[in-house]
């Protein structure tokens, strides 16, 4: 088992890991819109996307996986009304890829967090 992280300060505070690899899967946990190199958040739902998937890419590739290994995924969404600006960064992400995935709308911890994403990945 490998563990995977982004030096997010979270990870230590709450204990988990940003990612873990077991076998051929790569498990990775819900990310959020941060620049973890800033740790500045853009409030637009669409950058916070593309932020979250900037990060599962990097951390997938530090797990020996690539995008198109993306097997799950799930949306957790602050608010419907976010859906339609959110759609074309997950598109952009995801679209030709097509995991099977499942979209929530609830609250995060934060509230400048507006969406977070989790993917599963699989190579085999």
């Amino acid at each position: 088992m490998k563990r995977i992280s982004t030096g997010s300060p979270f990870e230590a505070t709450m204990g988990y890991s940003r990612a873990i690899v077991k076998g051929g899967w790569c498990f990775v946990s819900g990310v959020t819109g941060y620049d973890y190199a800033t740790m500045t958040m853009p409030d637009d739902v669409a950058d916070q996307a593309r932020n979250c998937f900037r990060t599962i890419k990097g951390v997938l590739e530090q797990g020996g996986f690539t995008m198109e290994d993306i097997v799950r995924v799930q949306y957790t969404v602050t608010d419907v009304a976010l859906v339609d600006a959110l759609i074309p960064a997950l598109g952009e992400a995801l679209g030709e890829i097509r995991p099977a995935a499942t979209m929530v709308i609830a609250g995060l911890i934060r509230p400048e967090m507006k969406v977070e994403i989790e993917v599963t990945a699989f190579k085999g």
